[in-house]
């Protein structure tokens, strides 16, 4: 794995959510791929009636979050979302801007 830490994962839901499944699908996925790519894992909760879950990708204090996931208000399995995650992240991985994912890019490679 990597040394230091290179970023977060952060779930955004709101606290309205109607399906309990739906939330621990995303939130079970984001946090195992933080926990295999070194990255710190938040969850954030605002108020609103249900809406989709989103699944954003912070390099580092003060940088705007990117978007990652949308779970479009449907359910997927645990597999499907850890994929789509990494693979945004692959993507990422060759902007200049986002070193850290850079470095990751071996292993975001062997994950997917």
């Amino acid at each position: 794995m990597f040394k230091g830490n290179s970023g977060k994962l952060m779930v955004y839901a709101s606290t309205g959510l109607p399906s309990r499944k739906r939330f621990e699908s995303v939130k079970g996925a984001a946090k195992a791929t933080a926990k295999q790519l070194n990255l710190d894992f938040e969850l954030v909760r605002f108020e609103r009636d249900a809406s989709p879950i989103y699944v954003y990708y912070e390099e580092g204090e003060g940088d705007e979050p990117i978007p990652l996931y949308c779970d479009e208000g449907k359910k997927s399995d645990l597999e499907e979302i850890s994929n789509a995650l990494r693979k945004m992240m692959f993507v990422l991985s060759f902007h200049p801007k986002h070193t850290a994912l850079r470095q990751m890019r071996r292993e975001l490679l062997k994950l997917s």
